[in-house]
């Protein structure tokens, strides 16, 4: 499916929609350059989940909502892929009661592999939309 979006409320809203599709163990992939939306589109599928204070763990790599079985990972400061070992990343990674939501996914697929996942691509069409694919 393809989306656009206008605004920061748009992808918000349209993260609260992909999300309702979403089961227990999926891990929602999100690609796209820094600056794209990634962590906007995570709030708006955390909201979906009844999490209303979404923080950017893009320095300590995990953030986790047990109450709500909900995990955020961002990747982008990632050295390697043990880094995400280490801080117990991988024990939440497909467990079948909770939703992950990776962003910069690129850097840990050894971990994905033969894991169920989603994948959400969000890119700039140059003129201040978001075109959203999944």
């Amino acid at each position: 499916m393809e989306y656009k979006t206008s605004s920061e409320q748009e992808l918000i809203d349209l993260g609260k929609q992909i999300a309702e599709s979403f089961k227990p163990g999926d891990i929602v992939l999100l690609y796209g350059e820094l600056g794209a939306g990634k962590t906007t589109m995570t709030k708006g599928i955390a909201e979906f989940f009844g999490i209303k204070d979404i923080v950017s763990p893009t320095f300590t790599l995990m953030q986790t909502y047990l109450d709500q079985n909900f995990v955020h990972i961002d990747t982008y400061r990632l050295e390697d892929e043990e880094q995400l070992i280490e801080i117990g990343a991988e024990d939440y990674l497909g467990e079948p009661n909770t939703i992950c939501v990776v962003e910069w996914p690129e850097k840990i697929e050894v971990l994905l592999q033969n894991k169920k996942t989603v994948k959400i691509k969000i890119e700039h069409d140059g003129g201040g939309r978001k075109i959203i694919t999944n």
